[in-house]
């Protein structure tokens, strides 16, 4: 009866340590920022929109410039003209600096529809390519580890880059 009991004991210690130990090997992880940031795509669609934005931002500068000009010389010009011309351009500057917010709201707007377009394939690719090794590898969970405190699991990086072609 002693050596069932210890049979038995060392069976369930087997089962457990098995089952254990399998379903550790379906466990892995990955840095996907730091694998999408390493893709080629991602340098060009980040030139591209470093690119836009400072086209953007030359454009506000630009018009900074002119408002500051007008502003001077309107300030200059305050005691030569009439309160009704004054009036009148006072409201000219404040049309003028709403217009610029408008603009600097809309040249933020189309850099992030931007970024999302030419982002969005990438990580498509990205996640297509973890998906692709996990299966082959027989995981069944990947994890991001950027958000990982513990990172015991087998790291996917080299074998996705690999069938990235990187």
């Amino acid at each position: 009866m002693k050596n069932l009991k210890t049979l038995l004991f060392a069976a369930v210690l087997f089962i457990g340590a098995t089952s254990l130990t399998s379903a550790q090997n379906n466990v892995a992880h990955i840095n996907k920022q730091d694998l999408i940031k390493a893709m080629p795509a991602y340098a060009q669609a980040q030139t591209e929109i470093d690119k836009l934005s400072k086209t953007y931002e030359a454009t506000i500068q630009t018009s900074l410039k002119e408002l500051d000009v007008k502003l001077k010389q309107y300030n200059a010009e305050a005691e030569t003209q009439t309160e009704q011309t004054n009036m009148d351009r006072m409201k000219e500057v404040e049309g003028i600096k709403q217009s610029l917010g408008e603009y600097q709201q809309q040249a933020q707007k189309d850099l992030q529809e931007k970024e999302f377009n030419l982002l969005k394939p990438i990580v498509e690719k990205a996640d297509k390519a973890i998906n692709t090794v996990a299966k082959a590898q027989g995981i069944q969970y990947v994890f991001d580890s950027a958000m990982l405190i513990v990172k015991d699991g087998k790291d996917l990086m080299a074998d996705v880059k690999k069938q990235l072609g990187m």
